[in-house]
């Protein structure tokens, strides 16, 4: 959870952006990097929340020294000095527009209608004149309430009455009277500038719109959230947590299938180590923990001269990226499927994150805020303005959800993390993989680089006994997901995918999973005939053969297709439930795999196979693999055929009979 203040670091931003903890590009030219990172400190926008409710996660950096409060180097990329105004434009106050796009190779538009949502707290007065500053200093499209580009509403999705404050006066005055609520409102505003500007920055024809919950209660976000499903948002951003004790309560709020909802996975490491609270620890942060939504981790971005990626590592310094194993949730299926899920240590509960972006208030952005006191200098006098470099997951969070945005959204996957866990396995240079840091805790911290003086090695053995739950490494893991984006390939789904099915926790139910079938779990044998039928308990009529396998054009064989012996007898009962379909079967490599279920019908004096939207895409790992579907509903009187299709390979199928 956020902290009300950091401890100062002596971060060197010289050996930040050089890369020195990541790549060693050519030293820049003088006079053309960033500042020692002991110019700067980093403080939380948001006060700590009160039990119940959540706290943003925006992080500010504050210059100590005349040099950095005179802004006199670029901030977040080495580039050559080439203004004498130290303007935002030029990257004196952090990463602009283009810089995002560059390191992550976004285009500026999406090709369809999109709707980005950010749910937040109180209310900002400012936020669309905040908005029009920040898109004049970077020559971005208007987004105006004038135009419809930009909507800003309460928790019931109304344009009118919206929170406290509602006018910058009353803010000021509830300032000035030491009104905690007005300094918790004036937080959650900072936050608000951070997540439209973000927002807007990445994807310049989105439209924006702004929820504002009374409070940050549990009730009054978790209503906010709903309405920016009423409104029609295609994506949400969610850039607040707390620790997920109790959180299963909560979860429906986010269980809105075919919407992008990205979550940010916290500040304070992996299981929040470094919160400031004690009943903060030991916990992910929620709603990032729940298996509905995109959370969304941090990272510390190297970039070089012209603002092209140079790596990235896992964000642990002053602040870092949270994560870790979810004690409420079961994890989705697809996250169970990567290779190295064995080694990530969560067991079958969900891992947070799915994915991740640039996070560290050192790497951060420029963001307007008209209500802002960040502090700059001017012939030796301090004085205190409104353009801010802003970090945090909250960061991140906006980001992700831009980038889903770009791609066209959800494309009708109910779940869109599932998305880029498919193009991961699929095309894996579609996203940068993290392979470097942890967010395991270390106390002790590089006076020189603000990194942690902790190996990651050594972080990760204290925290969590090495597992990749906090620890970076080529593929899947914990404190940054499958990767970070580069490009939008990655964000868009390769096959449709129906909305029925799917479900939170599918994993902990029968069959799911790619291991072996357990407790007394047969399988039926099967011979090499298409279309073999074995009768088992009488009426149903449980298919045991499949049709022979042959490769496809990748080489990837599938073989021993058969019902489970779970799902024969389950199957032996007037209309059982389409769930009850278990099957089994062999794959000779890791692939993606449609499974398609189809009855039998008649029209016009023939007969045909029609399909049912009970069909689902599975990730299968190399091996025996037992699955089952998941649709609702249950199966008429009939019969039936499972075919299951390996992407770029040849077809297996089954029948069977019901009554």
């Amino acid at each position: 959870m956020s902290t009300s203040m950091r401890r100062t670091s002596a971060v060197s931003l010289l050996a930040i952006l050089a890369g020195c903890a990541l790549l060693c590009p050519p030293a820049p030219a003088a006079g053309s990097s960033p500042l020692p990172a002991s110019d700067y400190t980093v403080r939380s926008a948001c006060t700590e929340p009160a039990p119940g409710s959540a706290g943003c996660l925006a992080l500010q950096l504050v210059p100590l020294t005349a040099e950095a409060r005179a802004h006199a180097r670029p901030l977040g990329i080495t580039r050559a000095v080439s203004a004498a105004a130290h303007t935002p434009a030029e990257g004196y106050f952090g990463l602009r527009p283009q810089d995002l796009h560059s390191a992550y190779r976004l285009p500026n538009s999406s090709e369809s209608a999109q709707t980005i949502a950010l749910v937040d707290a109180y209310n900002d007065p400012n936020a669309a004149a905040d908005l029009k500053v920040y898109d004049e200093e970077f020559g971005l499209p208007a987004c105006t309430v004038a135009d419809e580009c930009f909507k800003q509403v309460n928790q019931k999705g109304e344009t009118a009455k919206l929170p406290y404050p509602e006018t910058t006066l009353e803010l000021e005055e509830g300032l000035t009277a030491g009104n905690p609520e007005a300094e918790e409102a004036a937080g959650w505003a900072f936050e608000m500038s951070l997540d439209i500007e973000v927002a807007h920055a990445a994807c310049q024809n989105c439209h924006i719109a702004l929820v504002e919950a009374g409070s940050p209660t549990d009730e009054n976000l978790d209503a906010a959230e709903q309405a920016a499903v009423t409104i029609g948002a295609t994506e949400i951003s969610n850039s607040w947590g707390g620790p997920e004790v109790g959180a299963s309560a909560l979860a429906g709020a986010f269980d809105h299938r075919g919407v992008v909802i990205t979550a940010s996975a916290g500040d304070d490491g992996y299981l929040s180590w470094d919160a400031k609270e004690s009943a903060q620890r030991g916990y992910a942060e929620f709603p990032a923990s729940s298996p509905d939504v995109v959370a969304v981790g941090g990272t510390r971005l190297t970039l070089g001269v012209g603002g092209k990626w140079e790596g990235e590592a896992v964000w642990n310094g002053d602040g870092a990226g949270g994560g870790g194993c979810s004690v409420e949730f079961e994890a989705q299926p697809w996250q169970q499927g990567v290779s190295d899920w064995s080694g990530v240590g969560c067991a079958r509960k969900r891992a947070v994150a799915d994915v991740a972006a640039d996070a560290d208030p050192y790497t951060g952005v420029a963001i307007y805020d008209a209500s802002a006191e960040c502090e700059y200098e001017e012939s030796g006098t301090i004085l205190l303005g409104h353009w801010c470099t802003v970090g945090g997951t909250s960061l991140a969070s906006p980001l992700i959800a831009s980038t889903y945005a770009l791609a066209g959204g959800a494309h009708g996957v109910p779940y869109p993390a599932r998305t880029l866990y498919e193009n991961e396995l699929a095309s894996p240079g579609s996203l940068h993989d993290v392979s470097q840091g942890s967010n395991g805790k270390c106390a002790l911290f590089n006076k020189r680089t603000g990194l942690s003086r902790c190996e990651p090695s050594a972080e990760a053995a204290e925290s969590c006994a090495s597992k990749l739950i906090c620890l970076a490494a080529a593929g899947y893991d914990g404190p940054t997901g499958v990767g970070t984006p580069d490009g939008i390939a990655a964000f868009q789904p390769s096959l449709e995918v129906p909305p029925s099915n799917e479900g939170p926790g599918e994993p902990s139910k029968e069959g799911g999973g790619n291991s072996p079938p357990q407790g007394g779990e047969g399988i039926v044998p099967g011979s090499s005939s298409t279309q073999t039928n074995a009768r088992a308990a009488g009426a149903p009529t449980g298919a045991a053969g499949a049709s022979s396998p042959s490769a496809g054009p990748t080489g990837i064989r599938l073989s021993g297709l058969t019902l489970t012996l779970r799902a024969i007898i389950a199957l032996d009962r007037s209309r059982p439930a389409i769930s009850k379909v278990g099957f089994a079967f062999t794959i000779s490599a890791r692939a993606r795999v449609r499974v398609t279920l189809s009855r039998q019908v008649r029209r016009h004096g023939h007969t045909r196979w029609q399909s049912l939207p009970a069909s689902l895409t599975i990730t299968a790992a190399a091996g025996r693999n037992s699955r089952h579907l998941v649709s609702r509903g249950a199966l008429a009187p009939g019969s039936y055929r499972l075919a299951l299709t390996p992407a770029h390979a040849s077809a297996q199928s089954i029948t069977f009979e019901i009554g």
